[in-house]
């Protein structure tokens, strides 16, 4: 079997899970699918090494997290508009307290959501986290910290936020 087919194969098994993992980390379908987009691109020109070495999936997801956060710290600054962008959602969204839980998610600055991602979506160690985001691991506890407060208060009660060792807070 070929590179090019064995790349087809992970890209057709484990391409609708990057995609949610994209979702997750980006708060929508367009960043989700240009994040996916970016990192199979520069797997692919490393398929030969990674594929041997490492878990091609691990390699695609710190790659997505790692354009994801270039995306916000090169976008910085808001640019104003004066006519707000529609928010019409075509995609079928939870309903419920899973909903609010995904806009409260979305309303986070993207350095806590990309933490409160890797630390509960993906399991990571706030070790790690601090390795794929490039930051240090107090930054990591404390983005955290305020990313989980700032949930607690939009929130309504009756909606536990768990912590990383599965107790509601």
């Amino acid at each position: 079997m070929d590179q090019d087919s064995r790349f087809a194969e992970f890209v057709a098994e484990r391409g609708d899970a990057l995609l949610r993992y994209g979702y997750v980390l980006a708060g929508n379908p367009h960043d989700a699918a240009d994040l996916v987009q970016e990192a199979l691109v520069k797997l692919r020109g490393s398929w030969a090494r990674v594929r041997l070495k490492d878990n091609p999936e691990s390699y695609a997801r710190t790659t997505m997290a790692r354009l994801h956060i270039r995306a916000w710290r090169s976008r910085r600054r808001e640019h104003l508009a004066w006519d707000p962008p529609e928010r019409a959602h075509h995609d079928t969204l939870p309903s419920g307290d899973e909903q609010r839980l995904w806009h409260a998610l979305a309303g986070l600055p993207r350095r806590q959501r990309a933490v409160l991602v890797l630390r509960y979506y993906e399991q990571l160690t706030d070790e790690e986290i601090a390795a794929v985001l490039g930051v240090s691991r107090g930054t990591v506890r404390s983005q955290a910290a305020r990313a989980l407060a700032k949930l607690r208060s939009t929130l309504p009660q009756e909606t536990p936020v768990r912590s990383n060792r599965g107790e509601a807070r």
